[in-house]
């Protein structure tokens, strides 16, 4: 059957958990997602685009005029819906939500099986929704079945829904791997000294700005590379040294290319509220392209990834740097810590995890049919 998804994030944005997972579905069936609406518009209509013209995946734009209150925005919201669906002849159908607050225009709609992938604590994040909080309760009321993103994610929601799994961030390892192979660097990096220390992903209020700034200082010879969009923070407020380095977007293709030329990886994540529930995809990424790596104690990358001696972890400047000089001393054991690696994401891919969601919904789709047979017989 088709699979609607209700995304917060832009589909070309970022590659991460919906891009690995819903282009997986969509080999063997339609997928639309349905980005975030668009409520400044000069009239109400919607764009559909094929971001890859070989697979069956349209991102979905609603556009609204400003309307007098929310109640008419959502009345529009509804229509545009209804109007695409019948348009592209969606009969039976998944409802697959990143974002609940799209409840609000599709609360009306009668999919067959209705999934919550809880990718993130999105209340924790800047300025979210005011109804954040309420609209994910009445979502978790409405949902057969509930995804989280980490472990922490999952105790969070665990006692909110009957059927909640735990599905941590995966890999592509193939795609990281040739990191490990790969001996030239981009046009851009290509001239920043070693030693380097990485990080790719979305620079916002999750960045620990002070402790970059702390390192950059205490070492002026090593150099920092960030690769990713900067959002819901001020790029003034980002530092600016010589070796601090900001290298801007790239592609999903281009990181291992990127990522080969550093000689640490790094996560320097603020410890805060929002991110407290996160489980960083690009954790067994790096350590999949055979870079070792250094993490503040993020709940989820300390376990399983530090606890099992596969990352380092260091919450202070002072600790960043202590355990970066152990690695860099540690060279010599390189091989024997990415046996030890490569044995840890022997279990890991986006194809299993995948296969395993596909299993739960097929036994949820399974329980519902069946339910549904058993009150049609006590109404006989």
């Amino acid at each position: 059957m088709d699979l609607i998804c209700l995304s917060h994030i832009k589909w070309n944005f970022v590659y991460q958990r919906p891009q690995h997972l819903l282009n997986r579905f969509a080999i063997n069936n339609r997928v639309f997602v349905i980005e975030e609406p668009v409520y400044d518009a000069n009239s109400d209509y919607y764009e559909t685009s094929k971001p890859d013209p070989k697979a069956n995946l349209w991102v979905v734009q609603l556009y609204v005029s400003k309307c007098s209150s929310p109640e008419k925005t959502n009345h529009v919201l509804k229509a545009l819906l209804d109007s695409f669906i019948y348009s592209n002849h969606i009969a039976k159908y998944i409802l697959w939500y990143y974002s609940p607050m799209a409840l609000d225009f599709t609360d009306h709609l009668s999919p067959e099986l209705i999934v919550y992938d809880c990718m993130d604590e999105l209340s924790a994040f800047k300025s979210p929704p005011k109804r954040i909080k309420e609209t994910e309760r009445d979502l978790l009321n409405l949902a057969d079945l509930v995804f989280t993103g980490g472990h922490s994610l999952y105790k969070a929601k665990k006692d909110l829904h009957h059927n909640v799994h735990a599905f941590p961030s995966s890999i592509d390892k193939s795609h990281f791997y040739q990191a490990r192979a790969l001996s030239s660097d981009p046009e851009d990096q290509a001239s920043i000294p070693h030693p380097r220390l990485g990080f790719y992903g979305v620079i916002d209020e999750r960045f620990n700005i002070s402790l970059i700034n702390q390192l950059s200082e205490l070492r002026p010879d090593w150099h920092f590379i960030f690769i990713g969009p900067v959002i819901k923070i001020n790029k003034d407020d980002l530092p600016k040294k010589e070796n601090i380095h900001y290298l801007g977007r790239k592609n999903y293709e281009e990181l291992p290319l990127y990522l080969s030329g550093w000689d640490i990886a790094i996560l320097p994540f603020a410890l805060n509220e929002s991110t407290k529930f996160i489980s960083p995809t690009k954790t067994p990424e790096y350590l999949a392209g055979g870079k070792p790596v250094i993490s503040t104690s993020i709940t989820d990358v300390v376990n399983p990834y530090g606890i099992n001696k596969l990352v380092h972890i260091a919450d202070t400047a002072e600790q960043f740097i202590e355990e970066a000089e152990k690695i860099f001393g540690s060279y010599n054991n390189k091989e024997e810590w990415l046996i030890k690696v490569d044995n840890y994401l022997s279990g890991t891919s986006w194809n299993k995890t995948w296969r395993k969601m596909l299993t739960l919904i097929d036994d949820t789709l399974e329980k519902k049919s069946k339910n549904r047979k058993t009150k049609m017989k006590m109404y006989v």
